[in-house]
């Protein structure tokens, strides 16, 4: 009988835009018991966890819960509940996640309208407003931090414009929540999809999503299509029924409100490991999350520069939780990476797309966001790169950064 080696997975410092570390006291909170999902011990901390989403979108939507999957699962539960085919869809486009949206579209049978901005850099919000008054989309779905870019998009006039035009406003916060601020009421964001592997900190498996009434209204009109209600009114015939059962939004938020419809059987683990990890996002405070992420950030880039590297992408749109650097000419940016993971044991990100093999991605995000890996990172980075012949400052690029923590360096 064949036999395997106990599981014993290597102690990694993760530094990639996601997934990256767990804070132990989320492991442990999965090592917990399992209840059934009707407990009413249970249905309590689903509810305490839609208390916690709300606060952590900055919103007082009815319903903010998780989706049982990746973050894909998030962004295709939100899209194909509220696209009808024919529907127009504009995706303002500046990274890889841009495209992602605009295939899950396409899927859904959308008349697709694209807006296309080097990556890099984001729009000028007055850019994506005039495409949304010209266009009179039904929907727009964005990116907020593209992680293929490092950069983050401003939302400044764009909600009140689709309010104007009466498009629902999708946002992407999958990167950006718990580590930037995604202010979904103020910001008029109709639905948001969070994830749980990067600013969270809790493993990848479940997509935090909100969404407001204007979003409920179209689920809702959908719904009653399913239950053959077909003559309350003329417009009602022209609507599809939701092509997916597992996420479809009003089956799902029948299943997180009272009547607990047995939609599915909860993924009991993930949801101790999510709804303690927003314990810890909010005792640890927003503002407070928000200004400890830009500070190590403050520290990498201080010493990455210190070092003579340079970062790649517009620094006035710089995205707070992930930091991409150019591989120095003639460097076999793979080459960098085995060696950072197999002497160091340090993980960093490569691209993909027009930026493969011309960029490393360093992420700073939730439990792995802190002094001692952004020190081990730039130590290990710089060595590594001496090692390969890189001519680089070195010595310099510590010495930076804790200039930063000692308060005698302007963070960026």
């Amino acid at each position: 009988m064949k036999t395997y080696k106990d599981l014993s997975p290597s102690l990694r410092t993760i530094m990639t835009p996601g997934p990256v570390e767990v804070d132990p006291r989320v492991l442990r909170a999965m090592s917990y018991p399992i209840l059934g999902q009707f407990d009413p011990e249970f249905t309590e901390l689903m509810n305490e966890t839609m208390d916690m989403l709300r606060d952590v979108f900055q919103t007082s939507n009815q319903w903010a819960f998780p989706i049982d999957g990746t973050s894909r699962s998030g962004i295709e539960a939100v899209l194909v509940s509220i696209i009808e085919p024919g529907d127009k869809v504009l995706v303002p486009i500046y990274g890889r996640f841009g495209h992602l949206l605009v295939e899950i579209a396409e899927r859904c049978g959308a008349a697709v309208v694209t807006l296309e901005k080097a990556w890099g850099t984001v729009f000028d919000p007055e850019e994506i407003s005039a495409a949304i008054g010209r266009e009179k989309p039904a929907i727009v779905a964005m990116v907020h931090g593209e992680t293929s870019t490092g950069c983050v998009q401003p939302f400044d006039g764009i909600g009140e414009e689709c309010r104007r035009v009466d498009a629902l406003l999708v946002v992407d916060a999958v990167a950006t929540i718990g580590g930037v601020p995604v202010r979904t009421d103020e910001w008029l964001l109709d639905a948001v999809i969070g994830g749980t592997q990067k600013c969270l900190s809790v493993p990848s498996g479940m997509s935090p999503i909100t969404y407001n009434a204007r979003v409920e209204a179209k689920v809702l009109r959908r719904k009653t299509i399913e239950r053959g209600l077909r003559d309350i009114d003329a417009a009602v015939p022209t609507v599809r029924p939701v092509a997916s059962n597992y996420f479809d939004l009003g089956q799902l938020q029948d299943y997180w409100s009272p009547k607990r419809l047995n939609h599915h059987t909860e993924a009991t683990t993930m949801l101790y490991a999510l709804r303690e990890g927003l314990r810890i996002v909010l005792q640890e405070g927003l503002e407070a999350r928000f200004q400890r992420h830009k500070k190590h950030e403050a520290a990498l880039v201080a010493g990455l520069q210190a070092m003579g590297l340079t970062l790649y992408g517009d620094p006035t749109c710089k995205l707070a939780v992930v930091t991409c650097i150019r591989i120095p000419a003639g460097v076999d940016g793979e080459a960098v990476r085995a060696m950072l993971l197999g002497s160091f044991g340090i993980e960093i990100a490569s691209s993909f797309g027009p930026l493969k093999g011309q960029i490393w991605r360093i992420g700073t995000m939730g439990f792995s966001c802190n002094q001692k890996n952004v020190l081990h990172v730039l130590g290990a980075l710089e060595a590594t790169l001496h090692w390969h012949g890189v001519d680089i400052s070195t010595g310099k690029a510590l010495q930076a950064a804790l200039a930063v923590y000692a308060g005698e360096a302007t963070p960026c």
